[in-house]
C-alpha cells in the first residue's frame, strides 16, 4: 500500500491510497473470518415497513436494473481510494420493488456477519448509492463484501455494509454496530464527522 499526494479536493484529514483494504485480510474487521457466501444459496431479504416484502435469490437480484457509478471511497481511519468503479443496483430500484410505506423513514442493513448499520432514505437516494457486486469490472473480493455490499460514497465506509443479506425499512433510524461504539451516526465525510460528540 502506498500513499500519494492528490490535488483534487479530499474530505478533511483523508490521505489517498491505491486500493480499498480488505476486511479480515489486510484490515482486521469485527469478526475473525469473513462469511462464506455462495451465489447458489444467497438470499436478500427485504421487509419491514413495505407493501411488498420480498426475498431475492442471486438470479432475481441480477434481473433488477443495474448501473455503473464512479465515486471515491473514504475510510474513517483516514484513507481514501479515488475513482472506484462500482456496478450494482440503486437503492431506489429496491424501493420500486418493495414499495415502502409512508411511515418508512430509514433502512437498516444487516450483514451475514451480523454487522448492522442504518441510514435515512434520503441519504440512500443518490445516483451513486448502490448495492454493488463489482468493483473496477471484477466481482467483489470476499474481503470486500462478496457477493454484494452497500456503497454510500458521501459517508465513511462503516456505513457501506459488506455481505448484505437483509434490508429492513423502519419508522425510526436504528444505531448500528460502530455507532453504538461511539462513531458518528451521520458519518458525513465532508464535515469530518467521525465520532459522537
Amino acid at each position: 500500500m502506498s500513499f500519494k499526494p492528490e490535488t483534487r479536493k479530499l474530505p478533511p484529514d483523508q490521505t489517498v491510497i491505491d486500493r480499498i483494504l480488505s476486511w479480515g485480510i489486510d484490515h482486521p474487521g469485527i469478526t475473525s473470518t469473513n462469511p462464506q457466501l455462495k451465489l447458489e444459496t444467497y438470499k436478500l431479504t427485504i421487509g419491514g415497513e413495505v407493501e411488498n416484502p420480498t426475498v431475492l435469490g442471486w438470479n432475481d437480484f441480477m434481473k433488477l436494473p443495474r448501473t455503473v457509478s464512479v465515486s471515491d471511497f473514504h475510510c474513517v481511519e483516514g484513507w481514501s481510494v479515488l475513482d472506484c468503479k462500482w456496478e450494482g443496483v440503486r437503492i431506489r430500484e429496491i424501493e420500486k420493488l418493495v414499495k415502502p410505506k409512508d411511515v418508512a423513514r430509514a433502512v437498516t442493513f444487516e450483514s451475514a456477519d451480523n454487522y448492522v448499520t442504518s441510514l435515512y432514505r434520503e441519504e440512500l437516494a443518490g445516483d451513486d448509492v448502490l448495492l454493488a457486486y463489482k468493483l473496477n469490472d471484477k466481482p467483489l473480493e470476499e474481503g470486500l463484501g462478496y457477493p454484494m455490499r452497500l456503497v454510500v460514497p458521501n459517508k465513511y465506509a462503516y456505513k457501506s455494509a459488506l455481505w448484505v443479506v437483509r434490508l429492513r425499512f423502519t419508522r425510526n433510524k436504528e444505531l448500528g454496530f460502530w455507532e453504538r461504539c461511539g462513531y458518528s451516526d451521520s458519518a458525513d465525510v465532508w464535515h469530518n464527522d467521525r465520532f459522537n460528540r
